[in-house]
């Protein structure tokens, strides 16, 4: 018996933004959040590129997000949807401790990380029928129409590496969340996708064209117009909204790296702006970021329109999944946040498994310290 021929080790090291979106622009699909233009977006963290090598090729990719300890010299550091690497090699630690050494050589007293690795998928059909059962109160009570092994043993991986999974309340945790909504593209037409939608999405569609809505692309001078539109769904919707200032460095730092990496929709009825929302393109993959309607003329379904409007132009632009974002794992009726999932299911898409956040102590007692201040915010 012959053993498998030896690999060259992994050495990690800074890149340039130049070096890193070169990588980024060779891959199907990387998270936009592992781009070098976040670090620009997230600016109250200190941002940094670093790369794996193989024998001196540049084998993986990873944006790290650097959090300051208060009147300390130490850091989190925080890979938010990566890193971009072979997570199905076998061997994770050739590719994991490498990378810890080179954080922690930065002041990092611990590692956050979010493995972009999916474990378990239901069809919309599963998700129709488990809402409608009262017994099935949970996503992860169902079970999954795909299970992937392969990307469970990542975690159990994961775990003898010394990582820890952070606790999760209804499928968020306090980063990026657990379940999302994807609506698959691969090989299909716009027929194809408007067949698979249920008949009150077809409805809601056909009623928003017919009372003459109107979707179109926006500039960075709609932003405040766009603003306007979230800060009132914030209201209605009891969430916290984002500054302004916020959405114009997101259109400045992604449009600087691609000029189509983020698209502004607006859709308007007689005049009367009635949703806004912003899409998010990777390569193959196009994400739902930011999504806003108004309370007025709710009844011209301005929020189906705009929908339709940015799957197509995903599928337009070659996009392999669009990415509807996060849901609860909550399939109770009685419980408020199963009205998202009931909507993002009517497009005939899946609710995704990632594999959570995870993190790495690499200073026990600072990383402790930090947990426990994070949980009494």
């Amino acid at each position: 018996m012959t053993s498998p021929p030896l690999r060259d080790p992994l050495s990690v090291r800074p890149i340039s933004d130049v070096e890193h979106l070169d990588f980024v622009r060779g891959r199907r699909s990387v998270s936009f959040l592992q781009t070098p233009a976040w670090a620009q977006v997230k600016n109250e963290w200190r941002g940094e590129s670093i790369g794996w090598f193989e024998g001196g090729v540049l084998v993986g990719a990873a944006l790290v997000l650097y959090r300051k300890l208060p009147r300390l010299k130490r850091y989190l550091a925080y890979l938010p949807e990566g890193p971009d690497i072979e997570w199905h090699d076998g061997d994770l630690a050739r590719w994991l401790t490498p990378m810890a050494a080179h954080l922690k050589q930065q002041g990092a007293f611990g590692i956050r990380m979010g493995p972009p690795v999916i474990t378990r998928r239901w069809h919309a059909g599963t998700i129709k029928q488990a809402i409608a059962d009262p017994v099935l109160t949970s996503l992860s009570d169902v079970p999954a129409d795909v299970l992937d092994e392969t990307a469970i043993g990542v975690a159990t991986t994961l775990s003898g590496l010394g990582w820890k999974e952070i606790p999760t309340e209804g499928g968020f945790s306090a980063g990026q969340p657990k379940f999302n909504f994807q609506l698959p593209l691969a090989g299909r037409t716009e027929a194809d996708v408007l067949a698979g939608m249920n008949q009150l999405w077809r409805r809601n569609i056909k009623k928003a064209a017919k009372a003459g809505v109107e979707v179109t692309t926006g500039t960075r001078d709609d932003l405040p117009e766009f603003h306007r539109v979230y800060a009132e769904t914030a209201e209605r919707d009891h969430f916290t909204p984002r500054p302004l200032s916020y959405f114009e460095r997101m259109w400045d730092a992604l449009g600087a790296e691609e000029t189509d990496r983020l698209v502004l929709f607006l859709a308007r009825h007689e005049g009367d702006l009635v949703a806004a929302t912003t899409m998010v393109r990777v390569g193959e993959h196009a994400w739902y970021s930011y999504g806003a309607s108004t309370t007025q003329k709710r009844d011209v379904r301005g929020s189906n329109a705009i929908q339709w409007q940015m799957i197509r132009d995903a599928l337009a632009a070659g996009a392999a999944t669009y990415d509807m974002r996060g849901i609860t794992e909550t399939l109770d009726p009685s419980d408020s946040h199963v009205g998202l999932i009931q909507f993002k299911v009517g497009t005939g898409g899946e609710a995704v498994e990632y594999l959570g956040e995870w993190d790495l102590p690499l200073n026990r007692a600072l990383h402790l310290g930090f947990t426990q201040y994070m949980k009494r915010r």
